[in-house]
């Protein structure tokens, strides 16, 4: 833990949650680690999806330039019908609970993509699974961010965020039901490994609030220790909202681009709001 003063701690330039080529990202682990020096971030975690295939190579990039670097993972976790994602940050990477737990929720993607693509040609959309696997630099895992790439190359739709409005979503002709690991297994993994657990831009999961709430009572229970507060995906009104949940619940803040790409994410590395100043940055168990 850092003995820095709070407000120095809160002045890092943190971004704890962006994704590579590893999993649905568009830059290399190493271009993204030097896009994040570029944008004056001064602590990077790297957090793909279900995957931390890319940490050795940003971490070597990151010592190299003097960047202080967080190894991290996003989890995909089956929760009152919706897709939910926790960060594990400052994770031992190759601890053999969290590598066995990830290989695991890897194993039902190739399965899903198939059925995707079966739906998505229902609807008059051929040949969507090869197209998707055109632009999954990793074959091991293939996602909807790789269909949505391939809809919007082929003139379906004009961006990422319509095409999941459009068929990706539930209720959606390419959204395919698939159970993924549950919360208590998420957290788990992550805390066997030595990180800390994070709820990623809650404001984007379609739950009431009575679920989001029990969404919160479980993973406080499992051992889960922090809220993305500031979010790429977070409005300033829904950052206010999650503040209170930290708040409430005594939630360690993460703050966060969730960077994709320049074209398809709506912050860049580096340039999220900050925290509330009264909030805990998760940071100060990272240093």
């Amino acid at each position: 833990m850092t003995s820095l003063p709070a407000a120095a701690l809160h002045a890092i330039n943190a971004d704890l949650h962006c994704h590579s080529t590893v999993s649905d990202g568009w830059l290399e682990p190493e271009a993204l680690v030097l896009r994040a020096l570029g944008n004056g971030v001064e602590l990077l975690a790297l957090t793909d999806h279900d995957e931390v295939g890319g940490i050795d190579a940003a971490a070597r990039v990151a010592a190299a330039h003097g960047l202080r670097f967080v190894p991290g993972v996003e989890i995909s976790v089956s929760f009152a019908g919706e897709t939910v994602h926790i960060v594990g940050l400052g994770i031992d990477h190759r601890h053999p609970a969290l590598s066995a737990g990830l290989a695991q929720v890897r194993e039902g993607r190739d399965a899903r993509a198939v059925r995707m693509s079966e739906s998505l040609e229902r609807v008059g959309i051929r040949d969507a699974l090869a197209g998707a696997r055109r632009f999954a630099r990793n074959p091991a895992l293939l996602s909807r961010a790789h269909f949505a790439r391939h809809l919007v190359a082929s003139g379906v739709m004009p961006d990422v965020r319509t095409v999941f409005d459009h068929y990706l979503v539930r209720g959606k002709p390419g959204f395919v039901d698939h159970q993924w690991a549950t919360l208590e297994q998420a957290v788990g993994w992550i805390r066997a490994a030595g990180g800390i657990a994070v709820v990623a831009h809650p404001a984007r999961y379609r739950l009431s609030a009575a679920d989001l709430a029990r969404l919160f009572d479980r993973f406080v229970a499992a051992g889960g220790e922090a809220v993305e507060v500031v979010s790429g995906a977070h409005t300033e009104d829904e950052m206010r909202r999650f503040a209170t949940v930290a708040r409430q619940r005594g939630l360690l803040a993460s703050r966060a681009s969730d960077f994709h790409g320049e074209k398809e994410s709506a912050v860049d590395l580096g340039r999220c709001n900050p925290l509330p100043p009264d909030l805990e940055p998760v940071w100060s168990r990272l240093l």
